[in-house]
């Protein structure tokens, strides 16, 4: 038999050092996320903003955040299932849902720090990316105030594979188009042609407004309309028509603009207070006492057994 090195062996195992707990699991890329998060440090504890976008089974969720050393700090957050009070209440995951919620975040923020009025951002989305240039910065609104620059956030998709025509990148549009500085290209966009270098803004226009559902809502009806039924159950239960697809989307744009604050917290009413109530614990005594009871029941029931048992084996002594 050749020899065989041993490459692993007892010293390797003692020097292991397990990664982090989140990259284990996937759910952290920790070397992107080290680049987000670096402060330069002549900016002493200014924090640095990301504009996180995740998606979830059934939804779309926006985030302001600014990392310190205790944690994650949210400035501002929204989710697509909030667009329900905006009058979209199908389709809350799609490209359109994905703007809205941009847009949604975008708002808040801006209106919690008084930002709203001075940076009010596209209120007629043509896909177009709008950027003002001063001296040798680039600023991604539409124009500068004297006295207040825009709000900046870095985009945070996380694991996510960044796509042409990803989802991620219509939040960011719908952010930016709400009024908040995100660095960017149309790289990425819907529209843009890698061979001939060129972007299509009324490919990314249409994507915000839905047309790519309602076409493929158009084409079912005519050629599978038991499939229509079935994938669009919840369009035709809400009344949504292909053809007023791009007035919905455009009636939830302005609805956000008029008030993006985040709704009241209703109170949780119990009417049964007495099924939520946890049993109090027992104390030492009690427990003695119930684990007596156990054993003098379990007593019992051998003493029991047993004498079924004498009485069936005296039966069978009388039988013989």
């Amino acid at each position: 038999m050749p020899f065989v090195k041993v490459v692993k062996n007892k010293a390797y195992f003692k020097r292991f050092q397990v990664k982090y707990k989140r990259r284990r699991e996937g759910k952290t890329d920790y070397r992107a996320r080290k680049r987000l998060i670096a402060q330069d440090k002549n900016k002493y504890n200014t924090p640095k903003y990301r504009f996180v976008v995740r998606f979830s089974n059934r939804f779309v969720i926006c985030q302001i955040v600014s990392a310190e050393v205790v944690g994650d700090k949210i400035l501002a957050a929204a989710s697509s299932k909030e667009l329900g009070r905006y009058g979209l209440k199908v389709g809350l995951k799609n490209f359109a849902a994905a703007y809205c919620t941009g847009l949604l975040v975008a708002r808040r923020l801006l209106q919690k720090l008084d930002l709203d009025e001075v940076y009010e951002g596209n209120d007629e989305p043509d896909g177009e990316i709008v950027m003002t240039e001063v001296g040798k910065k680039k600023y991604f609104v539409e124009s500068l105030d004297d006295d207040k620059r825009p709000f900046k956030a870095l985009l945070d998709v996380g694991i996510k594979t960044t796509t042409s025509g990803n989802r991620v990148f219509a939040a960011l549009k719908g952010a930016t188009d709400g009024g908040i500085d995100i660095p960017h290209s149309h790289k990425r966009f819907p529209g843009y042609d890698r061979e001939t270098k060129e972007y299509d803004a009324e490919a990314m226009k249409d994507r915000i407004f839905g047309a790519h559902v309602s076409e493929y809502m158009e084409k079912l009806m005519d050629e599978d309309n038991a499939k229509y039924q079935q994938l669009f159950a919840d369009y035709i239960k809400e009344g949504v028509e292909p053809d007023a697809m791009e007035e919905l989307y455009q009636s939830v744009h302005e609805a956000i603009r008029e008030d993006p604050s985040p709704a009241d917290k209703e109170e949780f009413d119990v009417d049964d207070e007495d099924a939520y109530k946890k049993p109090a614990k027992l104390t030492y005594e009690e427990r003695k006492e119930r684990l007596a009871a156990k054993i003098a029941a379990q007593a019992e029931d051998d003493d029991d057994e047993e004498e079924e048992a004498e009485d069936e084996a005296e039966e069978e002594e009388e039988e013989e």
